[in-house]
């Protein structure tokens, strides 16, 4: 537990994000995959990310973290064994509580000459596995759900050949679009996945870079697809991993919350797929400027934020909804909790996805919200905030729930007395520093 005063000063200076998760899970998964070697700067040494370099070690793959970075730059190295180089597990692959290295390995594993059984923590094995056994089945996979609940643990069968196959994801879901792509890489034909909405495309963008032939198309309805066509060996390169624009958020809420505020976070990720709130803030009236901006692999930038007094439509409403769900998914506990102090009415729908997460966030969001002294009420696929509130302390239920504990620890900057987060060790799972940084900047 770790109990939080409201900010008595401006908050002021320069933030560092640690590297983006989701594009460090897959450098280590694809230079695994890989002829040579790949060396990664930037990743993230968060707990989940550790639990991906723990499978893929057990798969038989060298991963070296350098003891005497060059130039000060912390380096891993993948020594990968290309696509057909993994070995049979000795015991059951165990995942941790990331939903990503949980999809998208069970993805390559359908593929392999050898079985396995992947499993994670309490939280794994409450989440939806269906939406992946549904697709890698009809690829020609042989895998089950151990308990017959549809989630984990996992029992995959190998040495079964797979198909291309074209899919029509009923969501716009990363894990699922990525999972289904990586099976594809051992198929004899095309695999296409159609989503209602093009969602992160971290995958396609990285897989076109280690050398595999793949591109997304997006039509005039909004719906998207990724087309691979398999044959082509993947190459180990070099990945800088940019700042994970999901931490960069609860600095962003932060320096708008608290009156006078004016930070620097540098070098995150703009990823169009990801960056959702950077829009949405800016409509509603946020000072947000992208400064150095790089258009590299993975477009990054540092983003300069000021205090910022938010409001909606001339009707007093603001919609977060439809195609936008998915570039900010991740971002909705931080952005419902700014919502409550905006002076306009907020809905949130098309989040049904939320339920599934973590924790059920929707639920987690309103509860913790409320006890706050916010004014929302939950919807079935959302929930609509009635901004303008003062928001007090309160003793905030995290539920484990990484994403939960840091909004929180967020609004009680901005929030009257103290604000205590229970089970505040979950951020460690994708951001280990996190109190520290917020705590740093309060201090200067």
């Amino acid at each position: 537990m770790i109990s939080i005063e409201k900010s008595s000063k401006p908050l002021t200076g320069n933030v560092f994000v640690p590297g983006d998760k989701s594009i460090s899970h897959r450098s280590i998964m694809f230079g695994a995959l890989s002829e040579g070697t790949t060396e990664i700067t930037g990743f993230l040494k968060s707990g989940d990310c550790l639990s991906t370099i723990e499978c893929f070690k057990q798969l038989g793959i060298l991963i070296e973290h350098s003891q005497r970075p060059m130039n000060g730059v912390p380096t891993i190295t993948v020594h990968g064994k290309g696509l057909h180089g993994l070995s049979a597990p000795s015991s059951t692959l165990y995942t941790g509580n990331s939903g990503t290295t949980t999809r998208l390995l069970s993805g390559i594993l359908a593929a392999q000459p050898f079985d396995s059984m992947i499993t994670g923590d309490s939280s794994i094995e409450k989440r939806p596995m269906n939406r992946i056994i549904k697709p890698l089945t009809q690829m020609g996979a042989d895998i089950t759900s151990a308990l017959g609940n549809d989630c984990t643990p996992l029992i995959i069968k190998g040495g079964k050949r797979l198909r291309g196959i074209s899919y029509h994801s009923p969501v716009a879901s990363a894990q699922v679009k990525s999972c289904i792509i990586l099976a594809g890489l051992y198929s004899e034909s095309d695999t296409v996945v159609y989503e209602p909405a093009l969602s992160r495309n971290h995958t396609e963008i990285m897989l076109r870079a280690f050398g595999a032939d793949i591109h997304n198309e997006v039509d005039v309805k909004g719906g998207a697809s990724a087309i691979l066509h398999p044959g082509l060996p993947l190459r180990g390169i070099k990945v800088n991993v940019p700042g994970d624009i999901s931490s960069a958020a609860y600095f962003i809420a932060a320096a708008l919350l608290v009156p006078g505020s004016d930070i620097i976070i540098h070098n995150v990720g703009i990823n169009k797929t990801r960056s959702g709130i950077l829009s949405i803030l800016t409509q509603m009236g946020a000072d947000i400027q992208l400064e150095n901006v790089d258009e590299s692999i993975e477009p990054r930038a540092d983003l300069h934020v000021r205090y910022s007094e938010l409001h909606g439509n001339e009707n007093g409403r603001f919609e977060v909804s439809g195609k936008l769900i998915p570039t900010m998914i991740d971002e909705l506990p931080i952005f419902a909790v700014v919502a409550a102090t905006a002076n306009c009415t907020t809905i949130i729908k098309d989040a049904a996805e939320l339920k599934v997460k973590e924790s059920n966030r929707i639920n987690s969001i309103c509860k913790n919200l409320k006890a706050m002294g916010a004014d929302i009420e939950p919807t079935e696929d959302g929930m609509i905030i009635h901004g303008g509130n003062t928001l007090h302390g309160a003793d905030i239920d995290s539920e484990g729930d990484h994403r939960i504990a840091m909004s929180f620890a967020v609004a009680a900057l901005a929030a009257e007395g103290s604000t205590r987060i229970l089970d505040d060790k979950c951020v460690g799972i994708s951001y280990p520093d996190f109190f520290k940084d917020l705590m740093n900047l309060k201090k200067c």
